[in-house]
């Protein structure tokens, strides 16, 4: 194979040029550089990435770390992380915390031992660990999907005090996520517009940001439309079919069943539409449906399902902007980003077939967007 002091040779320069060009460790004239490239061109060079990261302290490899990588929804998120960072140049390590809080603090440090140069992780429900290890570390970090916004180290609020609101409150790190709240909102009050006053919600995993956020707007929907809550038609699915399944069933046993449900994810949905098959339950005659999460087959059911859009593919590719922000500017304020979601109207609500019946995200009454410094 061809070495680096072949390459110098080739292009009539020393072997630290050619190193320089190599690793951006030192500015060289434009024609030198271009000699250089050619020459690397011309003979297949091929660069030792291991020797490389030596001279810059960097391996150019990102870790990710992301629980239910099966779940279409961060399969696709996946997918825009991997295309991103190669782009840029970056490989892509990843683990599978399985959601659960002491697995998770080993795999990202089974990721840092790796020495890659930074982590894009959605963090489990309980992250304490987490947190602790990759403050100790200084690990550069991009939190994705899942935000946090206190110190859950000590349980402290990091800026703003122990009675600030949450919009006083900066997060430690960088964060890419979606709306979550408004777009649910805009499931319930679509419902309720089209009559309904006994509206579920199948909730995820208590202690999400994500959970909660879909619960607020959930309320604040309900609020909206002169709906009183009733806390039974509030319930948990633990973000996966099987428990979904369970609290639908808990649902259409009440007194009062729902006439209407919304799930928070796309597990969920499954196990709500298992749980009203095995009821006799036909949507939307029966019981109209909307769902959090749009995914590949979602148009293919009968009914077609009203549902939530992710941005998931644009939400992997920012956190690598943002995590690659991070490592150019150790020092930059963190921020949160937030990209909007799209709702896509189907017929699973009770409504008839219409032409063009998604909306783009950002151009819907519930999308929003946001880029916050530190959050205000």
């Amino acid at each position: 194979m061809p070495t680096m002091a072949d390459v110098a040779r080739s292009a009539g320069v020393s072997v630290a040029t050619v190193s320089h060009v190599l690793n951006g460790t030192r500015p060289v004239l434009p024609h030198t550089r271009q000699a250089v490239l050619d020459a690397i061109d011309a003979l297949g060079y091929t660069p030792n990435t291991l020797a490389r990261s030596l001279v810059t302290s960097r391996t150019r490899s990102i870790g990710l770390a992301v629980s239910a990588i099966s779940n279409p929804y961060f399969t696709e998120i996946l997918q825009g992380v991997e295309a991103a960072a190669l782009e840029a140049g970056y490989s892509l390590l990843i683990a599978d915390p399985h959601d659960d809080p002491g697995h998770e603090r080993k795999v990202v440090q089974l990721l840092h031992e790796r020495r890659v140069d930074g982590m894009i992780v959605a963090p489990s429900a309980r992250p304490h660990e987490l947190v602790g290890y990759l403050s100790r570390h200084t690990v550069p970090t991009v939190f994705l999907d899942r935000v946090i916004d206190t110190d859950v180290s000590d349980g402290s609020v990091v800026a703003g005090g122990a009675d600030a609101t949450p919009d006083e409150v900066t997060p430690w790190y960088d964060q890419v996520c979606a709306d979550s709240a408004e777009p649910t909102a805009r499931l319930v009050a679509h419902l309720a517009g089209l009559g309904h006053r006994r509206i579920g919600l199948v909730a995820g995993l208590p202690g999400l940001s994500t959970t909660s956020e879909r619960v607020s707007g959930y309320r604040d929907a309900l609020g909206a439309a002169g709906l009183d809550l009733d806390e039974r038609l509030l319930v948990s699915g633990n973000s996966e079919s099987t428990g979904a399944e369970q609290a639908t069933a808990a649902l259409l046993a009440l007194p009062e069943p729902p006439t209407a449900l919304v799930t928070a994810n796309n597990a969920m949905t499954i196990g709500a539409l298992r749980a009203l098959r095995r009821h006799g339950l036909s949507v939307p005659d029966d019981i109209a449906l909307c769902c959090f999460d749009d995914f590949a087959w979602a148009d293919l059911f009968s009914p077609r399902l009203t549902a939530i859009a992710q941005p998931s593919r644009q939400l992997g590719a920012q956190a690598v902007r943002v995590l690659l922000d991070r490592l150019d500017e150790p020092r930059r304020p963190p921020r949160t980003v937030r990209l909007p979601c799209a709702f896509v109207h189907r017929t699973s609500c009770g409504c008839p077939e219409e032409p063009g019946g998604s909306e783009e995200p950002g151009h819907t009454a519930s999308s929003t967007s946001s880029q916050k410094g530190t959050a205000s």
